[in-house]
């Protein structure tokens, strides 16, 4: 390894060199942000970096992230021209450092009207305008997050500030997040972007979720919080995409971007399978989806849950989810079993028979609240209510 003062003259000169490259003019705009600080402070006063179209300029520099790993390759790069935003020069991307190894849709039909926490009822004039313009909301997000934690600039402008739509955001994020040394996040990049170019449904789908997750779930504060760290919402939207390629008989990549979720996230849906809209998995850890499930709209699903089979045989073996269900946490829902519009499914049940529609069960096995012949019925949609614990006051003899 080279000495400290080595590598410092080396950087700096391997900066000096990018930034007089004639492809990468448009870089000497943001160059300040990019250099480490003792790059920065030792050209600061120097014409080399010229900060006249900089955002903020009271900013702090952040240094981009490189990871050279084991292949001694920089993963900084620029992207085509015509991936660059529109309202920003500079177009510079980069990659994160990446720790690998981290441990169609339905035919249903369902409103999303609904929604709890403190949060007023959406009607559906101004929620369609709202689904409509939840990009532009992620990007005003981005920026107002960047003045309040500059620390973050590097990082959201990468990933938000600098794309020029909410799929290229999306390939970009999915690409960084599922890479690894053998897969390179730009390979990932070009396929993520080309399927969702050529199913506009998914980026439908994909307004949806964010909806559905900042509606029903209290910890998410915004839609850039959602779109960039919550791995159930990401781990859907990597499902939608392996379930385009899958029903293209595009099997292998389709597999192998399930296995990439597995690893990423710890989240495992055959690329089969068939996913709603509006889906909220809520902390998603460890659920489990087989490849013949059908899982519809507004349905909220938390962590722990398989939708799995029973034995070995083949066909279609696995439940059927019905719209605004509720599926608590540490739940198994086996065999081909239908699960009714609007029912719930109580915390660590398993349900092996059908639940019909806008009932409880629960338990192990999973019983009928109020009976098999006579079940009890609620009027709410579940899956959007987030309703767990209605059902226990029906328990006269429930103690702690």
């Amino acid at each position: 390894m080279l000495p400290v003062t080595s590598r410092r003259h080396f950087s700096i000169s391997l900066y000096m060199l990018r930034s007089s490259s004639p492809h990468n003019n448009n870089l000497l705009h943001s160059s300040s942000l990019l250099l480490p600080s003792f790059v920065s402070s030792k050209f600061s006063s120097s014409s080399f970096i010229k900060k006249d179209n900089l955002d903020e300029s009271s900013s702090p520099p952040m240094a981009a992230c490189i990871d050279t790993c084991r292949t001694g390759k920089s993963q900084i790069s620029l992207r085509d021209s015509n991936l660059r935003s529109h309202d920003d020069e500079s177009g510079f991307r980069y990659f994160n450092y990446l720790r690998s190894g981290y441990p169609d849709r339905a035919s249903f039909n369902g409103n999303q009207t609904r929604t709890i926490h403190t949060r007023p009822i959406v009607e559906d004039l101004d929620r369609d305008a709202e689904i409509d313009d939840v990009w532009a909301k992620i990007r005003e997000e981005a920026k107002s997050d960047i003045q309040r934690e500059p620390i973050v600039s590097g990082y959201y402008h990468a990933s938000i500030v600098s794309q020029r739509s909410l799929e290229a955001a999306l390939a970009n994020t999915l690409s960084v997040k599922l890479s690894n040394l053998n897969l390179p996040s730009n390979t990932l990049f070009d396929l993520f972007s080309g399927v969702l170019q050529e199913n506009p449904e998914i980026v439908e789908s994909v307004k949806q979720d964010l909806l559905a997750v900042k509606e029903r779930d209290p910890a998410c504060i915004s839609y850039v919080h959602c779109f960039l760290h919550f791995k159930g919402f990401l781990a859907c939207q990597a499902h939608r995409i392996a379930h385009a390629l899958w029903i293209q008989n595009r099997k292998v990549l389709a597999l192998l971007i399930q296995n990439r979720v597995s690893e990423a996230f710890a989240v495992d849906f055959h690329p089969g399978a068939k996913i709603g809209t509006g889906i909220l998995l809520d902390h998603a850890t460890a659920i489990v989806i087989g490849e013949t499930a059908v899982v519809g709209n507004n349905v909220s699903i938390l962590h722990n849950v398989t939708l799995g089979g029973t034995g070995k045989q083949c066909g279609d073996r696995h439940p059927k989810i019905g719209d605004g269900v509720l599926i608590g946490a540490g739940t198994c829902i086996l065999g081909n079993i239908t699960i009714g519009e609007g029912a719930k499914i109580g915390a660590g049940s398993v349900v092996l028979k059908d639940v019909p529609p806008r009932t409880t069960a629960v338990g192990n096995p999973a019983r009928l609240l109020g009976g098999k012949d006579n079940p009890k019925k609620h009027d709410k949609i579940p899956g959007l209510t987030m309703d767990q614990t209605s059902h226990i006051s029906e328990w006269s003899d429930y103690v702690i």
